[in-house]
């Protein structure tokens, strides 16, 4: 019983440090904007793909920067697609003289959100090019933070996506994913020494991708944020996260949503990183509980004193932390955290089960060993 105990304690306590660390790393969304000796030009090169709730919005937000010289280039696949007029609007509205719009697919890799990148990454005018998803919701200091983040030793710098604006309860448990799971363990990681990409924001140095194959490189992986680390680590450099992660102002999600895409992610980090991903069953709340209520029982103590002991020192240190950082916050959010925790085991085990699923009009299939997107329909692809 005391192996019970003992393991259980490992694991909150792996939880509690996990989060101090990224409570230390992570700066508040408050903090003033970092100064900079330098503000080189910058490119941002960002895939288009059919029009979202917030497209305006965000879309606005990467032409209203406060930077003296930048460029945005939109990047279309289909000329048919709906979301150049939303394009177009969002020029007429903040016109900026470094701003257009391309269109037409390269296909350089099986990955649709790649292809559409390659002819914004060629036509990108700055040695420092961002690829940046069209769902960000950049603030005005946005270049300031990913170019304050540089340091000597990095090949790349990242964000990961800060869930925010959610409407309805699904919304919710899908800024409890974002944010004070995967953002915080993302930190977590960096600041250990672990840092992974997330292709929601990249900052890189065009000169040190293209020595080392290009934009088309990014293609060795189904995900190019994957083929993104492992290539940086090849180089002997590292990939560094921005000191706060960028918004994505989520709206409605339902069920289908949350589920479809944890899933797809899991399965990628699976495929990708499976020694960092088997670990992943310990994650969250259910495993502490479980040994818990198992030593709870053993020794005849009670098991809803157990288990809320339990509940309490998992989810406390993470609603502060939440609060610290000004992230999204309300009534549902401590139930949409356990809510995340309950279906964390559910969608480890689905990820070693072989299936296919719709990923913006694409097939991906992935099987115990490997993933691959099936000819299909052509498109640039943006994490939801």
């Amino acid at each position: 019983m005391l192996y019970i105990i003992a393991l259980a304690g490992a694991l909150l306590a792996a939880n509690s440090l996990s989060l101090v660390i990224a409570g230390w790393r992570i700066r508040s969304r408050r903090d003033k904007t970092p100064s900079l000796a330098v503000r080189p030009p910058v490119s941002i090169v960002i895939p288009l793909c059919g029009v979202e709730q917030f497209s305006r919005e965000t879309l606005e937000s990467a032409l209203s920067l406060d930077w003296s010289d930048y460029e945005v280039i939109f990047c279309v696949a289909d000329k048919t697609d709906p979301v150049i007029d939303r394009a177009e609007g969002a020029l007429r509205t903040k016109p900026l003289a470094k701003a257009r719009i391309l269109v037409g697919d390269d296909r350089v890799s099986a990955n649709p959100k790649l292809n559409n990148c390659v002819k914004g990454w060629n036509a990108a005018l700055h040695e420092w090019v961002v690829l940046a998803d069209s769902n960000v919701l950049m603030p005005k200091d946005y270049l300031s933070r990913l170019i304050a983040a540089w340091r000597p030793e990095s090949g790349l710098v990242c964000s990961t996506p800060l869930g925010s604006r959610p409407d309805g309860f699904w919304a919710e448990v899908e800024c409890a994913f974002l944010n004070t799971h995967q953002a915080r363990w993302q930190y977590a990681g960096e600041a250990l020494g672990f840092g992974f990409a997330q292709g929601k924001s990249m900052l890189w140095r065009k000169k040190t991708l293209d020595s080392h194959g290009g934009i088309q490189a990014l293609g060795a992986e189904i995900a190019e944020d994957a083929a993104a680390t492992k290539l940086v680590n090849r180089m002997g450099l590292k990939v560094h996260l921005v000191a706060g992660p960028f918004e994505q102002p989520l709206g409605r999600r339902t069920f289908r949503d949350v589920w479809t895409r944890q899933c797809r992610w899991a399965r990628l980090r699976r495929v990708t990183f499976p020694h960092f991903f088997a670990p992943e069953i310990l994650v969250g709340v259910v495993a502490p509980l479980l040994l818990g209520v198992s030593a709870a029982f053993l020794s005849g103590a009670s098991l809803f004193g157990t288990s809320f002991a339990v509940l309490c020192v998992a989810y406390t240190p993470e609603l502060i932390l939440a609060v610290r950082k000004n992230w999204h916050l309300s009534p549902l959010s401590l139930v949409a955290m356990m809510t995340r925790d309950a279906l964390l085991p559910v969608i480890w085990m689905r990820s070693w089960l072989a299936g296919s699923f719709d990923w913006r009009g694409n097939r991906m299939v992935i099987g115990s060993n490997e993933s691959r997107l099936e000819a299909g329909v052509a498109g640039p692809i943006a994490s939801p």
